[in-house]
């Protein structure tokens, strides 16, 4: 066995194994960046990282059976050892690995700098736009004393190192996810918050804009162990000062000043509690730092930072293994990458549930996992009556949490019951007001039950803020075929749409209403070429549109056979309203226990404030 390792060495196969994984690591860096500017499907960058895998023994192979000679290739066994000049390719070899990792490492930086800008260039998108919003709508700042309502600005990072910025914004969201406990508080979510990062804008505007009577703002300076948090809490009416504090501590002392913090503000605010005020539960010192990281990459929601949130997740649960925050983060991350198609959805569930049943074993309180769990359940396993019970749990502890309030809206639209979605959904706005991911969800939710007008204004409001945001534009330009019969309006919508699935499918359908059919089955066709996979159910709706029911069908089947997400709202799709007629209908349906007498079976109550409820279905009959 000795001598066999020196002969590897000899023949150079260990090098030349670490120049094929450091080749392979910058070029599925390089494809990951360039694949989508070139239309490369998400899944392209795996495919490359498998058959590298496939191909890297016959690459040690011929490391070892051939050698490069100043006469050329040749077989190893035909050198005589006097003229071998391994020794010299070797260090070859070595120049070689060094300057291909160099490569990587500029892309690994580049990639983490475009996801960053990409980040800030968003929510710079959505602070310009929630001004905008409250602008045009004369909002005043609210009474402290009628409307407790606070929003945690991200804290300034003071560390001399730039990249602590997902430490200073970890800080932030742990001191709103704390508030946002406190009974008779209205704290603003963190995506609205989040959204006036480094943005010149004053205290009155953001007030208003988020329609808060007072903000939480700070710095954070960390030095290896020490941290220094500077906090003031400001009245949003005349920008004065309720309360200042400097507060320097160790980590291991971190989780104590935010219960102070936040006790601070629940008493300057005047807030009167009926039980003990909220605390949070330590985390491993060493541990943490990896958390917040990887929930700020999280939050990037690409494909690339979520593969790195998942490496930090398990590397702090290779630290502390029963942190529940670990597990929970993970299992969010798996959803993500899920959802953005970069695990199969199969794969992405049942990964998610593994963690996400991890983190409320540990802990049972963690309303946003039961939550997510409702979702892999319910969504991507076609599960209901299982999503139904676990959403239940999630609002049943926290009524006001709205990752579970967003995920549960989802799910309500799923069972048909949209009018109870809105419900949902308008409550959730006026705590997440910079989000378009919000007025979006309310833009679905009006569209599944038939609500046009309503669907385009809240999509409007949600292209405000985030021009850019998928789907947004193929749900006007249904909204527009299906309530107003205007083709071309409705075509000019499906062009602008940025998701090239929806865009294409969307074109298909409006050149159909437009009789140009010639380009509708171009358009058709361009769509099966390209997404015969990851959107059949798109191409499902749009032989559905265009009246061809036999191939409706035969597309239903293919996405429910790759397990599209998109299934779950097939029997409240209306795009798809050409087939609810048709005799292959209700038994499909049947088969997949979305019949409507299936639906009616799940018990699933919304535990809303009843006035907030009541609104909403009272706003809904005036139309």
């Amino acid at each position: 066995m000795r001598s066999f390792i020196v002969e590897l060495r000899r023949r150079n196969v260990f090098r030349a194994g670490a120049l094929y994984v450091a080749g392979v690591w910058a070029l599925a860096q390089g494809v990951a960046q360039l694949g989508p500017a070139f239309g490369m499907p998400d899944w392209g960058t795996r495919w490359f990282v498998i058959a590298a895998v496939i191909g890297f023994p016959f690459w040690t192979a011929f490391a070892w059976f051939y050698e490069f000679t100043p006469e050329g290739l040749k077989r190893e066994s035909a050198i005589d050892p006097a003229e071998s000049i391994t020794a010299h390719t070797g260090k070859t070899l070595d120049r070689w690995i060094i300057a291909v990792l160099a490569v990587a490492v500029v892309l690994l930086l580049t990639n983490q700098l475009v996801s960053r800008r990409d980040s800030d260039k968003r929510a710079e998108t959505a602070a310009e736009g929630a001004v905008a919003v409250a602008n045009a709508s004369r909002a005043a700042i609210p009474d402290i004393e009628k409307d407790p309502s606070i929003a945690v600005l991200p804290l300034d990072n003071m560390s001399s190192d730039k990249e602590q910025d997902y430490f200073s914004d970890g800080i932030s969201e742990e001191l709103l996810n704390l508030l946002a406990k406190v009974p008779k508080l209205r704290v603003i979510a963190r995506t609205s918050s989040f959204a006036f990062k480094g943005k010149e804008i004053g205290i009155p505007e953001i007030a208003r804009a988020l329609n808060v009577a007072a903000l939480l703002e700070g710095s954070v300076r960390k030095s290896g162990n020490t941290v220094r948090i500077t906090m003031q809490l400001i009245r949003a009416s005349d920008s004065s000062h309720l309360w200042s504090e400097t507060y320097d501590r160790t980590l291991d002392d971190i989780f104590k000043v935010q219960d102070e913090i936040a006790a601070t503000v629940v008493d300057k605010l005047k807030i009167t509690l009926l039980g003990a005020a909220p605390t949070v539960k330590p985390i491993d010192p060493k541990a943490y730092p990896l958390i917040l990281q990887a929930d700020a990459l999280t939050s990037m929601s690409a494909p690339a930072s979520g593969r790195q949130a998942i490496a930090l997740y398990q590397a702090a649960l290779a630290i502390a293994p029963d942190e529940p925050r670990a597990w929970s983060g993970l299992g969010r991350a798996y959803l993500l990458q899920a959802s953005l198609a970069a695990l199969p959805p199969a794969e992405g569930s049942r990964l998610a549930k593994e963690a996400l049943n991890k983190a409320v074993a540990l802990n049972p309180g963690d309303a946003a996992a039961y939550s997510r769990l409702g979702f892999a359940y319910s969504i991507l396993d076609g599960d209901p009556a299982a999503g139904a019970r676990l959403f239940q749990k999630a609002l049943a502890l926290e009524p006001g949490n709205l990752v579970a309030i967003g995920n549960a809206s989802t799910f309500l639209g799923s069972l048909g019951r949209a009018i109870e979605a809105v419900a949902l959904d308008q409550y959730r706005i006026p705590r997440d007001p910079a989000n378009p991911q919000a007025y979006g969800n309310l833009a679905n939710s009006y569209y599944f039950s038939g609500h046009w007008d309503q669907s385009i204004a809240a999509n409007r409001t949600a292209l405000d803020l985030s021009p850019e945001l998928v789907q947004a534009r193929y749900v006007i330009g249904s909204a527009i075929l299906l309530g107003k019969g205007d083709a071309s309006a409705a075509l000019k919508e499906m062009q602008a749409e940025p998701d090239e699935i929806g865009r294409m499918s969307g074109v298909t359908m409006a050149l159909h209403a437009l009789g140009r059919n010639s380009e509708s089955d171009a358009a058709l066709a361009d769509l099966i070429a390209r997404h015969e996979k990851d959107g059949a159910f798109y191409v499902a709706e749009a032989f559905a549109f265009r009246g061809e029911a036999d191939r409706a069908f035969d597309w239903l089947d293919k996405a429910i056979a790759n397990q599209d997400p998109n299934i779950s709202s097939i029997h409240t799709e209306p795009q798809l309203g050409n087939l609810r007629q048709d005799p292959r209908w209700l038994p499909l349906l049947r088969k997949l226990g979305q019949a409507p007498e299936q639906l009616a079976k799940i018990e699933f109550k919304v535990t809303l404030p009843q006035d907030a409820v009541a609104q909403s279905v009272d706003a809904q009959k005036t139309h």
